[in-house]
Order: structure tokens, then sequence, then C-alpha cells
């Protein structure tokens, strides 16, 4: 068997020593093609694809192959001389392809030849350039190795030489800015009359700066100054402190600006004004606690914990309630005091960051402080004394009952306090160009932190008067009413609580509503006593409990809505809006108390009219003349019985004030009196047919109800157009016809008076509304009432229209001479309708 050498030894290996001459020697035989195929190889292929995809020769492809693990694999495979004849004739495959490769390039690698030769003479070339090159560079170096050491050598010297230069030139000028510091301020000692504090500080800075800068500590002379500089600045940082502090206390802008100047020069601008703002806060902080402290304020008050001590809950002892409230109330307008020093000299400050600028680099001193779209320091301040006010006064109201029944009560005075320090900030800090100390919106919070009490106080306010309400109007009871003393007294308790909110406007609004829930209560509680029913409406006895009693609260209700509407005058229109609908509620319930009698006597009245058309008023009679009309003193006897039973009642007496007052029943008296006289004067003017004699009994009824509505009901000269109408109807009736249409009268009737009466003069064939419709005088009456003038003429023209019909008919062409007139009168109506529409 063949050694593992002797099968990676190539068989060509004994060949002519001459690369060359085995090339042209070389000839390809049949037995590397039969070797070949044996190995399965064909010539075409790729020699070494075909080792890479064969598992025997695609190891020697690897760059990890080891010819010692290949021939121990051999060995071991049990085929080894296979295993040799394959690698045997891949050697053959190679050498073959081998030679077609140089015989292919044969003439290129002649000319590779002759280049190799022509670099090796070239590389011979450059060999000795270089060593030449070499030694000139040795030569060179030992030329230049002594100047560059010299050089380098004077180089770091003059370095040393510069740097002690500048430390010398910054070590003269530190020592005369010393010196001028010096100068400033002999033996230490600072003369703020003679010392220029800002100029101190700048220079103070500026030795500082120039020893961090450049390393100037360490040398001796510097080390000296040093320690005055520092002790220098500390005494210029304290009296700078004083001056600013002096000048915001004192709102002094020179002094705050100098000392603002003085700290800006020192670097510690934005620093020193942190501090000095937390300090004024903590100022007002501590007001704030120190206030409410009721343990302060029992020993400030009383005194130990005997007598007007505090106890755990915080109530004081029995005797000490007086003094600690007294004491509780000067602690507040302590604190008052000292929040509106503290928000006025922080704003000064603020004030005077905003204007100053550095004389040298002319920057604001603000926009060293306060960071672009950052709070303003008075902002910072008042958030702070308002979030610690707003919890301190909702710990008392939870904690302590004794100032929540002072600040309760004494809402209106805690209000006061708060709303003067607001109104004090603003009117002090109110500066052209200069933004305010507290907003609108931080007035509000201010406000909204003693909101807990303004509702306990409005609740309380509510509850005393509902609880008076409630005291006068038992709500099981219903047969008595309050007297004129009770009434008085709820008037006054309104008055009390108005005026001890009237200096606050938005308060007394608050309170406003309150009176008027109140009062809202009294007019349910008054509606639920006027006694109904027949009883209540009766009019022809004398007035009965129940009016008596339904009198009594329309007179008390009255004075009451009288009362209250006088206080309102001295208040803005708006606190009169807040309170009408409750008054009108009560003036209301003061009106339904007595409008159905009201309503009953004017019915009754109106009866008494209705009978004129029973009276024989178109007979020609002369006993007429001097007989009274039986339902004329009838309606005299009503009249009368109503002044003495019931207005008399109702009514003020003329010689009094308020006789000259509007007051309801006033009021009802005059609606009555001009319903008496003009539903008179509608009848009237309805009566048909009237003779002389009825014209004269007709006139002389007007006279006699004209007295004694004058006399017992109202004054008809004060009545207006009715009076006037009754005072032209008397004569109208009088006139002939023809005299009707260019009278004067006619201006002081309304139309449908005229228009009815002008039916009593005409024919019988003109029949009026009344008679075409077939109507009662008081179903026609009731229409009337619910209709104006211009239905009113429509319902007579139809009438007109069926009498020019029936004339038309008969072939007459002559009409009755009231005919034409009530055309003409008519037409004048249509033609006023038509111009006011358009």
């Amino acid at each position: 068997m063949a050694s593992p050498v002797s099968l990676q030894r190539s068989p060509l290996s004994s060949s002519p020593a001459s690369p060359l001459q085995r090339l042209s020697t070389f000839k390809t035989s049949d037995t590397g093609a039969s070797g070949l195929a044996v190995a399965g190889i064909t010539p075409a292929s790729s020699a070494l694809d075909t080792f890479g995809n064969d598992p025997i020769f695609s190891a020697f492809l690897s760059p990890s192959f080891s010819s010692t693990s290949f021939s121990s694999a051999a060995l071991s495979s049990g085929s080894p001389a296979s295993t040799a004849e394959k690698l045997h004739n891949a050697i053959r495959l190679l050498e073959s392809q081998l030679r077609s490769e140089v015989l292919s390039r044969h003439h290129d690698l002649l000319s590779q030849l002759s280049s190799l030769k022509s670099a090796e003479h070239s590389l011979s070339t450059v060999r000795s350039a270089v060593s030449s090159l070499q030694s000139s560079v040795r030569r060179i170096r030992s030329e230049l190795s002594e100047p560059y050491a010299s050089i380098r050598f004077k180089s770091l010297q003059l370095s040393n030489l510069h740097r002690a230069t500048e430390l010398l030139q910054h070590t003269i000028r530190v020592l005369r800015l010393s010196k001028k510091l010096r100068d400033m301020a002999p033996d230490q000692i600072i003369d703020l009359e003679k010392f220029d504090l800002a100029k101190a500080a700048q220079l103070h800075c500026e030795i500082l700066s120039l020893c961090d800068e450049y390393g100037l500590t360490g040398i001796e002379a510097i080390d000296e100054e040093l320690k005055y500089v520092s002790e220098i600045g500390d005494k210029t940082r304290s009296e700078a402190m004083k001056v600013l502090e002096r000048g915001m206390e004192g709102l002094n802008q020179a002094e705050v600006g100098t000392g603002l100047q003085v700290f800006y020069n020192l670097g510690e601008l934005k620093l020193t004004v942190e501090q000095l703002v937390n300090k004024y806060k903590a100022i007002g902080v501590k007001s704030i606690t120190t206030a409410l402290d009721m343990k302060a304020i029992s020993s400030s008050g009383g005194g130990g914990y005997g007598p007007g001590g505090v106890r755990g809950s915080g109530t004081p002892q029995i005797g000490g309630g007086a003094k600690a409230r007294e004491a509780l109330w000067k602690r507040m307008e302590s604190c008052m005091d000292k929040l509106y020093s503290v928000v006025v000299a922080v704003w000064h400050l603020q004030r005077v960051l905003s204007k100053k600028r550095d004389p040298f680099t002319h920057v604001l001193l603000i926009e060293e402080v306060i960071q672009e779209e950052g709070p303003v320091l008075t902002d910072r301040v008042w958030e702070a004394l308002v979030k610690v006010f707003a919890g301190q006064m909702k710990s008392a109201f939870t904690a302590s009952s004794f100032v929540k029944e002072i600040f309760t009560t004494g809402y209106p005075k805690l209000i006061t306090m708060v709303e003067n320090l607001l109104e004090r900030i603003s009117r002090d800090t109110d500066v052209k160009g200069i933004l305010p100390a507290i907003s609108t919106e931080g007035n509000d919070q201010m406000v909204s932190a003693i909101e807990i009490f303004q509702i306990a106080y409005l609740t309380l306010c509510l509850g005393r008067l509902s609880d008076l309400v409630n005291n006068l109007f038992p709500v099981s009871s219903r047969g008595t009413f309050p007297s004129k003393e009770h009434i008085s007294r709820i008037v006054s308790r309104i008055q009390e609580e108005i005026e001890a909110v009237q200096f606050d406007g938005r308060l007394t609004l608050l309170v406003l509503r309150e009176i008027g829930k109140s009062l809202l209560l009294l007019a349910e509680r008054a509606e639920y006593q006027i006694s109904t029913g027949p009883e209540a409406r009766q009019v022809t006895a004398p007035a009965t409990t129940a009016q008596l009693k339904n009198f009594t609260i329309c007179q008390h209700l009255q004075e009451m809505h009288t009362r209250i509407s006088s206080l309102m005058k001295g208040l803005p229109a708006v606190a009169a809006d807040v309170l009408s609908p409750s008054l009108g509620a009560v003036y209301g319930v003061a009106c339904d108390s007595v409008t159905p009698l009201f309503q009953a006597m004017l019915e009754r009245l109106e009866s008494c009219i209705l009978q004129i058309h029973e009276q024989k008023l178109g007979v020609l009679d002369a006993a007429m003349d001097n007989n009274k009309s039986a339902y004329m003193e009838d309606l005299q006897k009503s009249i009368l019985h109503f002044r003495s039973e019931f207005l008399s009642r109702l009514l003020p007496p003329s010689n009094t004030a308020a006789a000259g007052t509007e007051t309801i029943c006033t009021h009802l008296v005059r609606n009555m009196a001009s319903r008496v006289l003009s539903f008179f004067i509608r009848h009237a003017s309805l009566i048909r047919p009237l003779s002389e004699s009825g014209k004269l009994r007709l006139a002389r009824d007007m006279a006699e109800l004209e007295l004694a509505v004058s006399q017992n009901l109202f004054k008809v000269e004060q009545l207006g157009a009715p009076y006037r109408a009754l005072r032209a109807f008397r004569p109208l009736i009088f006139l002939e016809t023809s005299q009707l249409g260019a009278s004067p009268l006619l201006q002081d009737l309304p139309l449908n008076v005229i228009l009815h009466h002008l039916y009593t003069r005409g024919t019988e064939e003109l029949q009026s509304p009344v008679q075409r419709n077939r109507l009662t005088p008081l179903q026609y009456s009731l229409w009337l009432d619910s209709q104006g003038e211009d239905q009113i003429w429509k319902g007579i023209k139809v009438t007109l229209d069926d009498y020019a019909a029936k004339v038309r008919a008969r072939g007459d062409k002559e009409f009755s001479p009231v005919y034409p007139l009530m055309l003409q009168l008519g037409s004048s109506l249509t033609n006023t309708s038509l111009s006011l529409n358009q």
C-alpha cells in the first residue's frame, strides 16, 4: 500500500527541471481522459467546480485543510487504494488544465517575464535613491536637533514670560481695584453719605471675577486683598439690603433702585429678589395664621385658661366671649393692614424692577429676575396669601364654632375688611403704565375665600326673617291676623338687614334676594288668611267679620309694600329690580283681599243703573220732572251704604297726610267710580224712546249721580274722560239733531255713545243693534265691554244698511236725518283707523 505522502506527490515530479520544457513537450494522452472518466470528471467541466462538489476533493479547498486528518480518514475508510487512484487522476487533470492555461497565455507570460526584468532594474535604482535619501535625512537630523531643542526651550521660556506678564497685569489690576475700594472705605468704615454702594459692589464683583478667571488665588498679595474685599463685600451687601428693605417699607423708588443696582452689580439680583419675595410672603402667611390663633386671642383678651380662656374646641370660657370677639376683630384688622403692606411692598419692588435699567448694559432688571411668560412677583405672593387665607377660613368655619359664629353674624364687617383691603391695594397701585398689584381674578379669589361665611350669613338672614313670618303666621292657625305692630316689626327687621349691608352693592343684592324669599313666604301665608265665599262678597248688610279681616290684611300689606318701596328709593335701580317680583306678590295678595268685594259692589251699582231701562222716559209726563227716579234713589243708597260700611274702613281719612297718596283701595275706588259714570252714560244712550220729560229726568239723574259719586266715592273732577263724557252728555240730549254734527261736545264722548243716542232720534224703522239682535241691555252691554270702537261700528253699520235697504225697497229717497250723520261719524272712525294702520 502506498503511503499518504506518496499519494499527495505528483507523478510528474520527476519530469524535466525546466517548466518551459515541460510545457513545450506536454501532450494530452488518452490515459488522462480515461482517468477522468474513471474519476467521474468530464474535461469540459471546471476542475475547481468539480472539486467543490466532490465529497473527497472538497476538503482540499477548505482553508482549514489538514493532510494528516485527510490521510487518517482515507486509511480508515476501508478503500485507501481507491482514494489514491482518485487523487492521481485529479492530479493529472490539474496538470492538464495548468498546461492548457500556460500554452494559451504563452505570449503574455513571456512579456510579463521581460517586465519583471525591467521592474527589477527599477527597484535597484530606487533602492539606491532611498539609501541616499536616508543618509541625507540622518545628516539633516543631526544638524537640526540642537537648534530645535534650543527653540523649544526658548518658546517655553517665552510662554512662561507671557503668563507671568498676564498674571502681573491682572494682579496689578486687582490691586488697583482693591486700592479704589479701600479709598472708598478707609479703615473698613462705611459712610453711606460718601460711600457709593453700587460702585463698591461693581469693584467687588470685578475683583472676584478677575481672581476666578485668571486663577490669581494663591498669590500672597492677592490673598491678603481678598480678605479685605470679602469683608467689604459683606458690609456692602448688608448695607444694600438695609437700603432696599427701607425703600420697600417706605415705598421709596430711589432707595429700592439703589439696592437693586448693588445686587445686580454683585451678580446676586435674582437670588436677592427671591429671598425678599419669600420673606414678605412668610410675613403675610404668619399674619393670617396669627389672626385666627384662638389661644393667642384668648391670652391677649383675657389671659390664661380662666375667664376668657379658650377650651380645646376653640370656644372661649364663660365670661370671655366679648373680649375674645373684640380681640379677633382687632387681629383681623391688623392682618388686613399687614397684607396691604406686604402686597404693596412687593408691588413697589416689581415696579422699580420693571422701570430701572443698568446704566452700562441698558438691560431691564426685571428681565434678570422673571423668566419670559412667567408669573410676576405680586401674582406669586398674592396666590400664596389667598391660598393660606382660604385654608384658614375653612378651618375656622369647621373647627371653631366661636369663630364661625362671629364671622357669620359679622359677615358684613368681614367683607368690609376684605373689600377695603382690595380697594386700598387697587387705589395705591393704580399707576399708569404699571401692572396693578392684584388683577380682577385675584380680587374674586380673595372674596371667594370667605364665601363659606357669606352662604352662612345669607342663610342666617333668611332664617331670621322666615322665623319672624312663621311666628306671625302659624301654619296651623287661620283665624287671626297679625296686628300693625307685628307687621312693623317685620318691616323694621328688613330695614335692619338692608342697612347692615347697604355699603356693599354686591352683598346688598344677595340680601335682597333673601328678603324677597321671605316676602314671598309672607305673601303666601297672608293669602292663606284671606276669607273667601259669600260672606266676604256680600254688599247689602254691614261689614262682616271676614270682610273686616280682609280689610286688615289689605291695609297691613299695603303699608308693608309702601314702607319697603320707600326703602328701595335710596338703593340703585338694580336693587329695586331684584325685590320687585316679591313686592309685586305682596301687592297682589293685598289686592286679592279686597278685589272681590269691590267687584261685588260694582256689580250691585251696575244692577241699579240697569233699572234705567225700566223707567218710562219716553212718555210725556209733567209730574215726572218732580219725582226722583227709583233706580237713582236705589243707586244713591247703595253708594252711601258702601261708603259708610266699607270705604270708610279702607280709605285713609281726608285729614291725614296719606289722603292724597294712591293706595290699593284708592285705585280700586277710582276705577269703580269711572266705571259707574261710563256705565251710566252707555245705558242712558241706549234709552229709546226719550221724551222731553224723560230728558229732563235723565239730566237730573246725571246731576244726582255726579253728586253721589263725588261725595261718597271719588272726586269726579279727577276722573278725567268719564267725567268729561258725563258733563258733555247732559247738554247733548237737548241739542237739535241738525246741531249735533258741528257740536264740540262730541269730542268728549265715545263714538259708540253718540251713535247709540242717535238711534233715539231716528224712526222706528231704524233698529238699534239691541232691537235687531233681540238682546237685553245687559247682554248688549257685556258685548260692548269685549269689543273695540271699530267692531261696535261694524255692528251699527249693519243696522244702517238694513234701514237703507228697507227705504230703497219701498221706493223712498229720503232718509231719517240721523242716517247721514251716523254714516258721517262712522266713516270718520274708519278713516282714522286706516291712517293709523298706514
